[in-house]
Parts: structure tokens; C-alpha cells; sequence
């Protein structure tokens, strides 16, 4: 570290890149241990105004369990219900909205052995009937 000419420090430009260089490594290792915690970074696309909540709201523990449970609410895992999974054989990814699970349901119910679906697959299907059909499934 130098002084400049009216008496403060600089840093000089081995310091500078070594400083560079921890503060990577620490990124590092801080992205290594979120990742054997199971955490990831995930980029959003919001508006300024839920993006400025998410940022406030994110700092309290609650806040991110109401997220959680509100995605886990309207994404299904396809492994959770075998009718679904089946009329779902053509997707690439392990998950669906609700309103896409209903869709697939309508559209594809003659592929569905109804007598083999599971009572909580059957409660799924009477849900997404009211949320998405108004009380009825055109099938």
C-alpha cells in the first residue's frame, strides 16, 4: 500500500488483484458450502415493486417458508401421482403447475385407469375440478 499525494492510501496493483483474488475464493468456498446445504441461486424476473418486497421479505426465515410452501402448493412433483406422470411421459422436466396438471388431465382422460388412481391423486383431481373448471372436468 502507498500513500498518494494528499496523504491517503491506494492500493497498488499486486495489492488490488491480490484482494481480487481472496474475495473470489471466499465467493467460492461460500457457493460450495450453500451447495452441500442444497442451496442454489435461482434468477427471477420481476417487477420493480415485487422484486423490492422479495428483497425485504427474503431476510426472515418465515417469509421463505411461506415461498416454499406456496410453490410446493402450485408445482407438482409428476413422481407424486402415477396418472399424472404417465400422461406426462413427454415432458423433459420432473414438474408441473397445477393448471397444467389440469389440462393434462381434461385433455388425455381416456388414457386414465380411474379405477387405479390413488385416493390422494383423486383428491388432486377434485381440487384442480373447482380451481380450474368451475366444478367441472370436461372430460
Amino acid at each position: 500500500m502507498t500513500l498518494n499525494g494528499e496523504g491517503g492510501a491506494h492500493l497498488g496493483r499486486s495489492e488490488g488483484s491480490h484482494r481480487q483474488q481472496q474475495l473470489r475464493l471466499a465467493k467460492r468456498r461460500q457457493r460450495e458450502r450453500e451447495k452441500r446445504r442444497g442451496v442454489v441461486t435461482c434468477e427471477l424476473r420481476l417487477p420493480q415493486r415485487v422484486a423490492d418486497k422479495f428483497k425485504t421479505g427474503r431476510k426472515h426465515s418465515d417469509f421463505v417458508e411461506s415461498v416454499c410452501a406456496f410453490i410446493d402448493r402450485q408445482v407438482l412433483s409428476l413422481e407424486d401421482y402415477e396418472s399424472l406422470r404417465l400422461l406426462a411421459w413427454n415432458r423433459s422436466g420432473r414438474f408441473v403447475t397445477r393448471a397444467e396438471a389440469f389440462a393434462l388431465y381434461e385433455r388425455n382422460w381416456r388414457h386414465v385407469d380411474s379405477g387405479a388412481l390413488s385416493a390422494d391423486e383423486k383428491a388432486l383431481i377434485e381440487e384442480l375440478t373447482r380451481e380450474y373448471g368451475n366444478g367441472v372436468f370436461l372430460a
